[in-house]
């Protein structure tokens, strides 16, 4: 309860500072750039990438696929001599058909929007809060054999959403650093048999999981395919990090995500991403014997990697 209490109060203030500092950027506008988008930049990265085999009386063996990978990358930033409100939306999605095999799999699936507002207090520093929500779109499943598979997660099982405030430190448009030792963050587990199973770090049979305690947030961004510097590459690193004050704060929880996109000419572009999480309270089955069984379960690194060439627009 204590908990739940200090997040909704980190809530209600970010709210507050947040509603009065928008109505001084509202202000700037209407006087200063009545008639302009002056201080705005905005962008976005669509990709699709999608691969096909088709095998008839192959006699070197294999197996029929399609594949397909679909990205979307997007900001909204404005920034002026006094204020920086930065928005984000990344969304991503990716199966795999086999020919032979019961069920489509799913390679990517990801829903992460982030909001950030900050008010300059000195030089390349900023007092900001920052809302943060990450989910995905549909159910997760694992594979014991080709025909069978299980439940592991679906949408809002797990979502997460942070609130926090601290400072942001800013010494070039590339780099953020955001650190923040107020922080809330809330766990969904928003499935019954899911929640019942006390997935995701809730306690068995609730459908969520309050959190209280400090934050860092660091990203890079370099190029946009137009940079006189990297004209045909846009870079993008950024990881979380997060630890709760109450319970084991010495146990970090790491979000890592990078994107690297290569243009190769005016729609054919090369991505690479990768994704790191390490969260203790996510607990992971293995089989160690190879018998097809799950013998232990604990705690692991998580790794996803995504390579395709395919189509990408950005405007």
């Amino acid at each position: 309860m204590k908990k739940a209490i200090l997040f909704a109060l980190v809530l209600l203030s970010s709210g507050y500072l947040l509603g009065q500092d928008l109505k001084t950027v509202e202000s700037n506008l209407k006087v200063s750039v009545p008639d302009t988008l002056n201080g705005w930049r905005k962008g976005a990265v669509v990709g699709v990438n999608v691969a096909q085999t088709s095998l008839t009386n192959w006699a070197a063996g294999g197996q029929s696929s399609f594949s397909l990978n679909a990205l979307l990358s997007t900001f909204v930033k404005y920034n002026n001599k006094k204020n920086a409100w930065e928005n984000t939306l990344d969304v991503g999605y990716g199966f795999l058909n086999q020919k032979e095999v019961k069920y489509t799999k799913k390679t990517d699936d990801k829903i992460d929007f982030m909001s950030k507002y900050g008010r300059k207090i000195a030089k390349k520093f900023y007092y900001s809060i920052m809302v943060n929500f990450k989910t995905q779109m549909t159910t997760g499943y694992k594979y014991p054999t080709d025909t069978t598979r299980e439940k592991i997660s679906d949408i809002f099982a797990p979502a997460y959403l942070i609130s926090a405030m601290g400072i942001d430190y800013q010494p070039s448009e590339s780099i953020s650093i955001f650190a923040a030792p107020l922080t809330g963050r809330i766990t969904f587990v928003n499935d019954t048999a899911l929640s019942n199973a006390g997935s995701f770090g809730v306690s068995p049979g609730d459908k969520s999981k309050t959190e209280f305690g400090g934050y860092l947030k660091v990203v890079y961004s370099k190029g946009n395919f137009e940079s006189k510097l990297l004209k045909n590459v846009a870079f993008t690193t950024k990881i979380d990090l997060f630890s709760n004050y109450i319970k084991n704060p010495q146990n970090i929880v790491v979000n890592w995500e990078t994107m690297l996109a290569l243009k190769v000419n005016e729609i054919l572009t090369v991505n690479f991403n990768t994704q790191l999480i390490y969260d203790d309270k996510i607990k992971i089955s293995k089989d160690t014997n190879g018998d097809g069984v799950a013998d232990i379960e604990g705690p692991r690194v998580q790794f996803k990697e995504i390579f395709g060439v395919g189509l990408s627009l950005k405007f």
